[in-house]
């Protein structure tokens, strides 16, 4: 089964100011996500995980039950904590986002 892969406005933002070549790497993990999300590390909840392209970490979430990943974030190292902190603190905020997504997809 191929997952549905989304992002977050937020996410979308910090994506632009990327270079074209680790924009162009981004989008090789997208297509890797859609046929396995589980392929980043998993951080403290199984449908949290990170993926690394150099000195960038992304976080993203699976949710199996919708069939769909949410990238909602990247950092650097020095920011990692304070990102997963957030990411699990708004978590059910991201789920809804991810349900409001699928019905206007």
């Amino acid at each position: 089964m191929d997952y549905t892969v989304y992002t977050t406005e937020k996410f979308d933002e910090g994506l632009k100011r990327l270079s074209l070549n680790e924009q162009e790497r981004i989008q090789k993990i997208f297509l890797q996500l859609k046929s396995n999300p589980y392929v980043g590390d998993q951080l403290q909840i199984r449908i949290l995980r990170e993926k690394r392209i150099k000195e960038k970490r992304i976080y993203y979430l699976v949710f199996d039950d919708l069939g769909a990943v949410l990238i909602v974030a990247m950092s650097n190292k020095k920011a990692q904590q304070k990102t997963i902190d957030y990411i699990l603190e708004y978590i059910e905020d991201y789920r809804n986002y991810m349900k409001k997504l699928l019905k206007m997809s």
